[in-house]
């Protein structure tokens, strides 16, 4: 059977062109955006007197019933069709004769290919979208759960000053809040409308690329023809997205891998995302956090895969670009699996309050509030952090456990040291005099809860 492009052809082609040349396997994931352009090009079709209205309701319903036979698995992908185009396109035909072979007048597969892809992401962004709200209420409900607790925050990976739990999940949150700004920036890069333009120069009829425009529901149009069908912006920033969550979500697992270890055991995660060992009886391994964290290898791969791609590339069209799809599915799948993956490790995590309280007491975690002290007591910083620094090393040296030094054993370091100095040293009270906006005081906590119920 000759190919739908074949006029000018006299041999077949090879078995290695068949091969390297398909992609219906992956890209017929687009049929619903396929149809769904079909249909509306059509439209415009009629609307400019090339589709008759008979031919119009002919395509639309022939359109509709191949959408329900793919849906209902009783649609036949051929390879030899080459993509989702020439499949939907050549069971038109089969189905609706003469009407089907106009369907094709005023387009090319280059204007249809970017148009499948910019709707295909517009939709997936937004149920991307809908995943990391939840994520960002259920790190939210945690920390309102344990808006008390405090642990060690850390700077390079030792121990440094105590934080609120809270403050440390709300961190995560404003780093998912940026990535929906980025996911955003994505969705409104898809949202210009590239139907009508044709292969790369414009067509030879009058396309009103403004009716589709708002008949699809974009918010803007592209404005040349041969940029148009050789842009993959949207799909670079869509992608950057990825990467950048990918590299958020990897963070937050290493954490969660560290606290449920026997050395941190700051948190118990659930029986229901652990696993075992299948030689050790004792294992409980938090796999679902690893298995996220390493998914942030294929999220930055993508990326620069889709990147060398199109460094090369002259305008306008290039069958290079077919590798676009693949980069593009997989990072969406990846993402919403991944997000998926961390809201089920949220529901059940045990925080063990007094496991992370302990931990604070240690590695002289209010070292800072000490120099502070005194320096608000007139003492220049850089002297009081040489006296902190000092009774620090002469703890150590001699064993001493530093919170449990008393009023005179300060004293011996400074007379400017007076009896509030055992509240500066209390790691309990540490939290709520870090009064700076951002802190991780329990005011500035409950204002960022509030901040963040606007943005939701």
């Amino acid at each position: 059977m000759k190919k739908l492009w074949g006029g000018r052809f006299n041999d077949k082609n090879s078995d290695i062109t068949e091969k390297l040349s398909v992609s219906v396997h992956y890209d017929k994931r687009l049929y619903r955006q396929d149809i769904r352009g079909s249909i509306v090009h059509s439209e415009m079709l009629n609307k400019i007197g090339i589709l008759s209205d008979e031919e119009l309701g002919k395509i639309i319903n022939g359109l509709n019933e191949i959408q329900m036979e793919i849906e209902n698995n009783s649609f036949d992908f051929e390879d030899r069709l080459e993509d989702v185009h020439m499949n939907i396109e050549s069971r038109l035909t089969d189905k609706i004769g003469y009407a089907g072979k106009k369907m094709h007048t005023g387009r090319s597969r280059n204007d249809q290919i970017a148009l499948d892809t910019r709707l295909y992401l517009k939709d997936e962004c937004c149920e991307i979208d809908k995943h990391l709200v939840r994520l960002i209420r259920s790190l939210m409900d945690l920390a309102e759960k344990n808006k008390y607790v405090i642990l060690p925050g850390y700077t390079h990976m030792q121990v440094a000053q105590p934080v609120r739990f809270s403050h440390h999940m709300l961190a995560y949150c404003w780093q998912l809040v940026r990535d929906r700004r980025r996911l955003d920036f994505a969705r409104n890069s898809s949202d210009y409308s590239p139907i009508g333009v044709g292969a790369l120069a414009g067509v030879n009829y009058g396309n009103d690329r403004h009716f589709m425009q708002q008949k699809l529901e974009f918010g803007n149009i592209t404005q040349n023809s041969m940029d148009t069908v050789s842009d993959r912006d949207y799909m670079l920033d869509f992608l950057y997205f990825a990467s950048v969550l990918g590299t958020h979500l990897s963070r937050f697992c290493e954490e969660l891998v560290l606290w449920s270890s026997s050395q941190f055991d700051f948190i118990r995660l659930s029986d229901k995302v652990t696993t075992g060992s299948s030689i050790m009886p004792q294992k409980k391994n938090p796999d679902l956090a690893e298995i996220i964290r390493g998914k942030t290898g294929r999220l930055n791969g993508n990326l620069v895969s889709l990147l060398t791609v199109l460094k090369g590339l002259p305008m306008t069209y290039n069958r290079d670009l077919q590798e676009d799809k693949e980069s593009l599915f997989d990072s969406v799948d990846t993402v919403l699996l991944s997000l998926e993956g961390m809201i089920e490790m949220m529901k059940d995590i045990t925080v063990k309050k007094d496991k992370m309280r302990d931990a604070v007491y240690s590695n002289f975690s209010t070292a800072t509030d000490l120099a502070d002290y005194l320096s608000q007591k007139g003492v220049p910083f850089r002297e009081a952090h040489e006296i902190i620094g000092t009774i620090v090393g002469d703890c150590e040296k001699n064993n001493i456990d530093f919170f449990k030094m008393k009023f005179s054993d300060f004293q011996k370091y400074s007379e400017v040291f007076q009896e509030d100095v055992l509240d500066y040293v209390n790691p309990e009270s540490s939290t709520d005099r870090k009064i700076s906006f951002g802190g991780t005081s329990i005011y500035d906590i409950d204002r960022q809860l509030e901040e963040l119920r606007k943005l939701l």
